[in-house]
Formats: structure tokens, C-alpha cells, sequence
């Protein structure tokens, strides 16, 4: 199969994107992005979503879904693109990891492989992963760890269930794309920040407190685990602009990092959300147990491979990306 660009739609229609997990928080920004570039847009997820999504919405879990099912689901949307947000990084147990990383993108590309023989074009894929599948990084010396792309490099060694979970996904789509079957990209997306952050995540769990101090008046106490890891955060408009200039290119076959390309102590990430806040608040870490071995936990990728094969880069630091999210989600508890 010749990799090159979606084709062009024809007169009658615009250009359609299938996006898997559109109603997560990725997914969404995605989706709200390619319906303001002029796209047809089906977001696809487990469940209907609490809050609106830019695109028509189709119920299905895809781990559940045999590939014929969801082959004719393709089939019957004649996407030019389908973009793979599945998974989510909140669940610690490997099987589930498994069953909301793995399974969905085994399953996409069994029902792609379905589609081959058909006459019309199989879709562009645009497949999400994961930094942490690179593994453990070395201390900081100013060498960003590469990806699987062509030359020497280490091999990914993941250490987290997420990680795994994630390698394993990206690599079946890399070795798909290697052997002709798809035409497809995995962008390795870095920690993400800004609006629809999940509640869960530590921006979320900062905010919700900070949101009740707003809401009584009164400076706030945040009590949290050790803040002692540097980790690189990029505005989740970033990611979806990424993602984006990944349906548009005709690169295949390869896997790019995704980030703003610095390494931010977390500490310093609190802080600032304190701040674009204006709730006064105590930041309190909690003591590391005893006994505990200090994790090696920093993150800064390489965006020499999305500037030299998208053309991309990011254009929002994290003071925009985190006022934009405060105002987002204390306006909604305001309405509430």
C-alpha cells in the first residue's frame, strides 16, 4: 500500500474523522478542532458524555465490539482519518490497563485489516500514545530520550502498567504501518494540562480545592503526596493542533514525541495553578514513608521529529494553559 495524504473528498461532502475516545479529555479538544477546520466529525466512546462534544456521537466500547462489527462501522462512515484517543491512565491494575489501552487498538486494526480488499482507500490513522512508554529516563544530562524511530537508540523499557499498556498498542500499529497494512502515525503525547483536565489528575485534585476556597472566601490547605517529580506538560490545544497536522501529513510509520519540550518541576506546576487562581493557598507535601526509595521521575521530550515531520510545535506555555483551565472549570462550579 502507498502511503500518502487522505484522499480528497469528493464534491458532495467534506472530509470525515472517526475519533475514537472523542469524548475524553483529549478527545473532545480534537474533535471541537477538526469540526472548526471544516471536518465531518464522529466522536466514538463507551458512553454518551456529560458535557456537549463538537461532532456526532456514536455509543460503542470498542473492547467489547468484534472487529467485523466495528469493521462495518467504518465501512458505513467512510472516514478519511480515524484518530485513536482510547485509553486513560487512571487505573493502576494491568488488566484494566489492558482492556482500555490494548484491546481497542488490537481490535481497530484487525477491523482496518478487514477492510483492505474493499475499493476504496483504508483511513489515515492517527494513533495516541504515551511518553511513558519510553520507560525510566536517564538523570537529566540534556538529551531527551528518543522514540522508535530509524537509527540506534534504547529500546523502550516501561516500567508503569499505563506504559506497557500503551507500548504494546503503539508498537501493533507501528508494525502495521511497517508491513503496508495502514497508513498511520503514533504521536507520543506527553503529561497534558488545560481545559477539561481530569478531576483526578493532579491539576484536578489541586483545582477542587482551590475551587472551595474561592467559593467560601478563605485561603485553603492542599495537602499532597511528595511533588518531587519534573515532568513535561503541553496545553491539551497543543496536542489537538498535533494531532491535526498528523491527519493532514503523509508521514507513516513512525512514532514523534509530543510536548512542550521542557522538564517542569510539578511543585512549580501547583504553584502557578495557585496563582492564575488567586485562591491564597498552603501547599503541604506529605512525608515519603520510611523506607521509601526515591523515584527517578523525570520527563522532556524530543520535538526535533513532530518539527522536521508535522511541522509542529508548541505555542502555549503554561501560564495560558493553566488560566485557561482555572477559568473553565471555576466557571462551571459557579454555575453549579
Amino acid at each position: 500500500m502507498t502511503a500518502g495524504p487522505p484522499g480528497a473528498p469528493g464534491p458532495d461532502r467534506a472530509r470525515r474523522v472517526l475519533v475514537l475516545g472523542g469524548t475524553g479529555f483529549v478527545g473532545r479538544t480534537v474533535c471541537a478542532d477538526f469540526r472548526t477546520a471544516g471536518w465531518d466529525v464522529l466522536a466514538v466512546a463507551r458512553t454518551a458524555p456529560e458535557r456537549p462534544v463538537a461532532a456526532r456521537f456514536l455509543p460503542l466500547d470498542l473492547a467489547e465490539t468484534p472487529p467485523d462489527d466495528l469493521a462495518r462501522t467504518l465501512e458505513a462512515e467512510r472516514p478519511d482519518v480515524v484518530v485513536n484517543a482510547t485509553g486513560s491512565i487512571w487505573s493502576r491494575d494491568d488488566a484494566a490497563m489492558d482492556r482500555i489501552c490494548t484491546v481497542p487498538t488490537l481490535r481497530l486494526l484487525d477491523a482496518l485489516g478487514a477492510l483492505r480488499n474493499r475499493p476504496r482507500p483504508l483511513p489515515r490513522l492517527v494513533h495516541l500514545g504515551s511518553v511513558l512508554e519510553h520507560g525510566p529516563v536517564p538523570p537529566p544530562d540534556g538529551t531527551p530520550r528518543p522514540g522508535d524511530t530509524p537509527g540506534p537508540g534504547p529500546a523502550p523499557e516501561p516500567t508503569t502498567p499505563y506504559g506497557k499498556a500503551k507500548l504494546v498498542a503503539s508498537r501493533a500499529v507501528l508494525e502495521a504501518a511497517a508491513n503496508g497494512a495502514v497508513r498511520a502515525l503514533v504521536l507520543r503525547v506527553a503529561n497534558v494540562s488545560g481545559v477539561g483536565a481530569p478531576d483526578v489528575s493532579l491539576l484536578g485534585r489541586v483545582a477542587r480545592r482551590l475551587v472551595e476556597g474561592a467559593a467560601r472566601g478563605e485561603p485553603v490547605t492542599v495537602e499532597l503526596a511528595p511533588l518531587r517529580a519534573h515532568r513535561d506538560y503541553v496545553d491539551v490545544r497543543d496536542v489537538s493542533a498535533a494531532v491535526l497536522a498528523a491527519a493532514l501529513s503523509s508521514a507513516s510509520g513512525r512514532a514523534v514525541d509530543i510536548g512542550r519540550g521542557e522538564a517542569v518541576p510539578v511543585r512549580r506546576l501547583v504553584d502557578l495553578l495557585v496563582r492564575v487562581s488567586g485562591v491564597p493557598a498552603r501547599i503541604v507535601e506529605r512525608p515519603e514513608d520510611p523506607g521509601a526509595v526515591p523515584e527517578r521521575d523525570w520527563i522532556r521530550t524530543d520535538l526535533a521529529p513532530a518539527r522536521e515531520l508535522l511541522g509542529w510545535r508548541p505555542t502555549r506555555g503554561l501560564d495560558e494553559s493553566l488560566a485557561a483551565y482555572w477559568e473553565d472549570v471555576s466557571g462551571r462550579a459557579a454555575t453549579v
